[in-house]
């Protein structure tokens, strides 16, 4: 029997960001962009940044749908960051669940010449508690950062 292929580690990309330093970025620099790639699905359950207090909205672009990874990420990421006349050098700041997604993502597109990516890094829900909980001890939420149900 074969052995399975060894999980790949992502590319590098500019560094990690705690929520709230994630926010501080937003909040001073009108150029940085959020982009959340959590499915569709996870953010009808556990809601999303609120970047309203900005005059901003996250950008929301699946890493993975319910078939598996979504092969047009990176076109669908392209297409709106040009909407938002994103280029090389714009902090693009991204958000997942616990940070393993947004990490691949903020790699994938730092390999394709974008050079300020950043992975948020505590997530949008944070680690498991010692309740075996989320919200709680790290993440977006937990941190008291806006969010809002979608």
């Amino acid at each position: 029997m074969a052995a399975a292929p060894a999980p790949t580690s992502p590319a590098p990309c500019a560094g990690d960001l705690s929520p709230v330093e994630a926010w501080e970025r937003l909040q001073s620099d009108p150029t940085a962009i959020l982009v959340d790639v959590r499915t569709r699905i996870e953010l009808a359950l556990t809601g999303g940044p609120d970047l309203a207090p900005l005059a901003r909205e996250p950008l929301f672009v699946e890493w993975m749908t319910q078939q598996g990874r979504n092969p047009e990420f990176m076109p669908e990421l392209r297409r709106l960051l040009a909407g938002r006349a994103a280029g090389p050098d714009t902090p693009i700041l991204f958000l997942c669940r616990t940070a393993g997604r947004s990490r691949m993502a903020a790699g994938e597109l730092t390999a394709e010449g974008f050079r300020a990516c950043y992975n948020i890094s505590e997530g949008f829900e944070g680690a498991l508690d010692e309740h075996g909980h989320r919200n709680s001890s790290s993440g977006w939420k937990a941190r008291g950062l806006p969010w809002r149900q979608t």
